[in-house]
């Protein structure tokens, strides 16, 4: 599947705070803790904790939190289909950032080991 310019826009414009509560609840659910979650977050993006709740509070857009984010230079080992979309073929940089925190989610959600998702090259 391919991703369309009006599927990247809506990725874009999405806030962060709109989809954190999801993130959560899908690890814990799964037995996994938010400190996973932030350690995961903050290795993908380079935000602290304190940091990444104050982009929550703020309900800044995807696009605001990866503009800022110093993303991590093994995030282009994320590979894989994540929502029926294979990640290394999104063109669009914002969408495959998105796509690259919920594969990392997934991931964690699922109980692979963290030496596992903190892609090692």
């Amino acid at each position: 599947m391919k991703p369309t310019p009006e599927h990247d826009a809506r990725m874009a414009s999405m806030t962060f705070a709109s989809v954190y509560p999801h993130y959560v609840t899908k690890v814990e659910r799964k037995g996994r803790t938010k400190a996973e979650l932030h350690q995961v977050i903050a290795w993908l993006t380079g935000y602290d904790e304190v940091i990444l709740l104050e982009l929550v509070e703020k309900k800044v857009t995807f696009e605001a939190f990866f503009r800022e984010a110093r993303l991590h230079p093994n995030a282009h080992l994320i590979t894989g289909t994540i929502c029926g979309y294979k990640i290394e073929d999104i063109e669009n940089p914002v969408t495959r950032q998105v796509r690259y925190l919920d594969k990392l989610v997934d991931e964690l959600a699922k109980g692979k080991k963290m030496e596992k998702i903190l892609r090692q090259a």
